[in-house]
């Protein structure tokens, strides 16, 4: 099979490649681009763990091939926190209100999550259990990820970030 030349920017820095037209954007973004926070758990598009963000969207990686993503800008897990040792308002309000236990699905929910806030305000706890339905997760009973998501509506309101992270991601992207 004839191999693909893509271009995408992963989390505000442009990757190029080669690559089999087969090749699922999971797969891209962790033998390829070499960042393994985005999970797969399934390849069935079930379990959400390879979400990512796709052009401001939130997509399970599994369900979308690489080449479909060419030309697009990718967020992934590694790309959300500002830099070391500080953590995005979503990542925080995980840790703090103990969002996840073995940890599979966390990368996924995340990104879930930071997108549902990011595009709305104020959200119901029911807006978000509905917003996390397609993300599965098999140790937590969900209660403590619904206060983790809270918590995080909260950090983002009182630091104004819903639209800053996006900016900044623009920005580096650029250089």
């Amino acid at each position: 099979m004839e191999k693909k030349q893509v271009s995408i920017i992963v989390n505000g820095e442009r990757k190029e490649a080669e690559i089999e037209p087969r090749m699922l954007l999971a797969h891209f973004l962790r033998e390829v681009v070499g960042l393994t926070g985005t999970h797969i758990g399934c390849d069935t598009t079930n379990c959400g763990a390879c979400t990512v963000i796709l052009n401001g969207r939130a997509v399970k990686s599994c369900t979308v091939l690489a080449v479909q993503a060419n030309n697009t800008k990718i967020l992934t897990i590694e790309g959300l926190s500002r830099g070391q040792n500080k953590l995005h308002p979503v990542q925080k309000a995980f840790v703090d209100k103990q969002g996840f236990q073995c940890g599979y699905c966390t990368s996924g929910m995340i990104l879930t999550s930071y997108w549902l806030l990011k595009n709305r305000k104020n959200v119901s706890e029911e807006e978000i259990r509905a917003a996390i339905s397609g993300n599965l997760c098999r140790c937590t009973g969900y209660d403590s990820i619904v206060e983790s998501i809270k918590e995080a509506q909260e950090m983002m309101k009182e630091e104004g970030d819903a639209l800053e992270h996006e900016q900044e991601i623009t920005v580096r992207s650029k250089r």
